[in-house]
């Protein structure tokens, strides 16, 4: 469900930081800012990894900061020029080079990708062009969740460019017609890399280096494009787990995407540069920031690279990142002059609510007061009608409903506050869900800030019996991503194997349909004619119906 992936409130949320770090939030002199992002960073201390933070105001850096250890077996503290990855905080630059292409005549925004990249498979009309790439909205499949399909998920093998369009030529179909609409896929970003190298003649990272790092004086960034590179003041990526720190650290070549190693400051300046527009001049700064636009006109909030959007009733620039065991955001208030960067190298860190966090100690009462939703008092009948199984009418996937201690809940989203009868807002994110219909005619709408629109409907929820379990064993072959699962009842329940070792235990859902905290849909295909099952698709949230054939 795309839409509820949003940030909640910011008050709340800066605590919440504090208490994942198993440290109460201060309450330093209101005067002091220093003292009172310290605060904000309190949980951090040597014997955990942690952030950097960096603020700009009119155009000159005001504070910077750095908080836990960059190296924990060491004892390295971090430092304001600790060199941290920036997860997707990185597409922007991608995204830069590509316009300063265009800018040069080198290539346009609406030539088909297939130009430039000719493994890409021919899906036909519409044909993908560089500017859905730039804004996510080209149908191309997510090429990290396919070869997480097959057992091979980021960080688990060294993955290179290589890979991805080895990936990507074997992709048979898109998750949905090009620029119908949005959904996030770093297979885009990484496809503008490449181009950026063809069209070029110079590497991806020698490319930016000239035209964008060293005119804005970025020393201390990079790509990392070999990951075995040694990077001066590089800080290691942890994931903490029941025994402690562990390290977690992005052991692949591909970048573009993501894989940008740099410091707050040099985020800082190029946020500087939306100002100063010393690179790319005013086209550059204009054309990063223009929103895309769906093929049935609704524009949408992805610029190319950013988030072009509203932040407590401001206007905001931003992107997060994650990669690995590193956490990152970059914010810019445009009309206030106030850019936040945070850097961190702890895969728990919440970067985006401590960059607001920041950012809301300098922008004072220009904020609007940050204000949760009011629940409408709704009877517990109301809410009991809308409990029950549904079914994503777009991807297959479903999603359960259900109501506990008089609060509509969908699972794994969290809760709903009711607004009317039929209307709700999520808790966290305030996203709008319209409920309407009636027993099974029942559906909902859930709506985004940018007025796009994912469907649900209701779905009759089955128990399957171990007669009708076992008609689904069988072993099943995906091409598209070079793995074989097979399937079996075991003791009741509907088990599915992969080599060399992952056992996923399937709970039914509805007619054919089964669910896994791992695979979010196990859809289950019969022949239109025989009725006996020949197949059965994976829906992945950024790769929908992957196929598998079942062997005789």
């Amino acid at each position: 469900m795309r839409a509820i992936s949003r940030f909640g409130l910011a008050s709340a949320l800066v605590l919440r930081a504090a208490v994942l770090q198993g440290a109460p939030a201060a309450d330093p002199p209101p005067g002091d800012v220093g003292a009172r992002v310290d605060a904000l960073f309190a949980g951090y201390s040597p014997d955990t990894p942690g952030c950097a933070v960096g603020v700009s105001k009119d155009a000159k850096e005001v504070l910077t900061r750095a908080y836990g250890s960059a190296d924990l077996e060491h004892g390295i503290p971090n430092t304001a020029d600790t060199v941290f990855e920036a997860g997707s905080v990185s597409k922007q630059f991608t995204a830069a080079a590509v316009l300063l292409l265009a800018q040069a005549d080198k290539l346009k925004l609406d030539d088909p990708v297939r130009d430039y990249v000719p493994e890409l498979p021919d899906y036909g009309t519409p044909e993908i062009t560089l500017r859905h790439l730039l804004h996510h909205t080209s149908g191309l499949r997510d090429w990290g969740t396919v070869t997480y399909a097959a057992g091979w998920p980021r960080g688990s093998r060294v993955h290179t460019h290589a890979h991805v369009l080895d990936v990507v030529s074997r992709q048979k179909s898109l998750n949905f017609p090009p620029g119908s609409e949005y959904s996030y896929s770093n297979t885009g970003y990484n496809l503008l890399a490449i181009i950026v190298e063809r069209v070029s003649g110079k590497t991806f990272a020698q490319y930016t280096r000239d035209a964008i790092f060293e005119p804005l004086g970025m020393t201390h960034t990079q790509w990392r494009d070999d990951y075995t590179r040694i990077v001066k003041d590089r800080a290691v990526a942890y994931e903490k787990k029941e025994d402690g720190y562990h390290s977690q650290m992005p052991f692949e070549n591909v970048h573009g995407n993501g894989g940008l190693l740099t410091t707050v400051g040099d985020l800082l300046k190029w946020n500087r540069n939306f100002t100063s527009a010393r690179v790319g001049g005013r086209a550059l700064v204009t054309e990063l920031q223009r929103r895309g636009r769906l093929s049935d006109g609704l524009e949408i909030s992805y610029a190319r690279g950013l988030s072009v959007s509203r932040y407590r009733g401001l206007p905001e620039v931003s992107h997060s990142g994650s990669t690995a065991g590193y956490r990152a955001f970059l914010t810019r208030f445009p009309d206030q002059a106030v850019s936040v960067a945070v850097l961190c190298n702890a895969g728990n860190a919440p970067a985006a609510d401590l960059a607001h966090g920041v950012a809301g100690l300098f922008l004072g009462d220009a904020l609007a007061p940050a204000v949760a939703p009011s629940p409408a008092a709704v009877s517990a009948a109301a809410l009991e009608r809308w409990a029950g199984l549904y079914r994503d009418v777009r991807t297959s996937e479903p999603l359960r409903l259900s109501v506990a201690g008089g609060v509509l809940t969908a699972e794994g989203q969290g809760a709903l506050v009711a607004q009317s009868e039929s209307l709700f807002v999520f808790a966290k994110s305030g996203v709008r869900v319209q409920f309407k219909g009636e027993g099974v005619g029942r559906s909902f709408d859930v709506i985004d800030e940018d007025g796009a629109v994912d469907h649900y409907a209701v779905a009759a929820a089955v128990t399957p019996t171990a007669a009708d379990l076992a008609k689904y064993e069988g072993t099943y072959v995906s091409d598209e991503a070079e793995v074989t699962y097979t399937i079996r009842a075991e003791n009741g329940v509907l088990v599915a194997r992969r080599r060399p070792d992952a056992r996923f235990t399937l709970a039914p859902s509805y007619k054919d349909a089964f669910t896994n905290a791992q695979l979010p849909l196990v859809l289950f295909r019969r022949d239109a004619k025989t009725g006996q099952i020949n197949g059965l698709s994976l829906g992945l949230g950024r790769v929908r119906d992957l196929r598998f054939q079942r062997v005789p």
